[in-house]
């Protein structure tokens, strides 16, 4: 029994182990997609496609392990939060590696047209949406729920600069029609980063679950966004 025990704290410590890289790749990877986009750098953007396709292999790798330990351990109470948080983490990292990936290939799409400038500061955006996501995995493996809340907070101030970059772009679609396309790709791009603030909210709030075992989603003034 107590070998058992054991084994499965061993492979708990694993899972933790396997998401921290994942998630370590996925904050990666999003920086690389924006250096390629902004750079138009081929290499680059072809680099975060092969990069998402090791992403992906790690989320079912992790899956696969935590649906291990539930079928055969039948954990209870935080050991199962634990599990469960893992899973779901699990999921919105591999979907950051996917927004990396379509930023890339709006990357990849804008080598053929014109460089213009546009009206927003996509680096800044990207690094809210990267630090948001660091800060997430920082209170997931410091067990910090001050740093989880600390992370809902930053998505609103992210939300502000999302829309600010939005209305600037529709603008200048309006007033400069030759830099229609690259325009509606700064603005898919924007999409994506904000699809990654909020996949960061997604994680900190199950860390809140796991720690707590408070759904902070359910509570009157905090509204969260969950996406697919």
């Amino acid at each position: 029994m107590v070998e058992t025990r054991i084994h499965f704290h061993e492979a708990l410590g694993s899972l933790k182990e396997l998401l921290i890289e994942l998630g370590n790749k996925a904050e990666d990877v999003i920086d690389l997609a924006v250096k390629g986009y902004m750079s138009r750098d081929a290499d680059v953007c072809s680099q975060v496609l092969a990069t998402e396709n090791d992403i992906d292999l790690a989320e079912r790798r992790i899956d696969q392990l935590a649906l291990d330990l539930l079928a055969t351990q039948q954990p209870i109470a935080v050991d199962l939060r634990f599990i469960t948080a893992c899973m779901k983490i699990n999921s919105d990292l591999e979907r950051v590696g996917d927004h990396a990936a379509d930023i890339a290939k709006r990357g990849l799409a804008g080598m053929k047209l014109p460089a213009v400038e546009l009206p927003v500061d996509v680096p800044r955006i990207a690094a809210g949406a990267a630090g948001m996501i660091r800060r997430a995995l920082n209170a997931f493996i410091a067990k910090d729920i001050d740093l989880a809340n600390a992370v809902l907070k930053m998505d609103d101030v992210l939300d502000r600069i999302d829309d600010q970059a939005w209305v600037s772009l529709v603008r200048k679609m309006h007033e400069a029609p030759e830099a229609l396309e690259q325009a509606l790709d700064a603005l898919i791009v924007v999409r994506n980063l904000s699809r990654v603030a909020d996949h960061a909210t997604n994680i900190a709030e199950d860390v809140i679950l796991w720690l707590s075992g408070t759904d902070v989603r359910h509570i009157i003034g905090h509204v969260s966004t969950v996406v697919e």
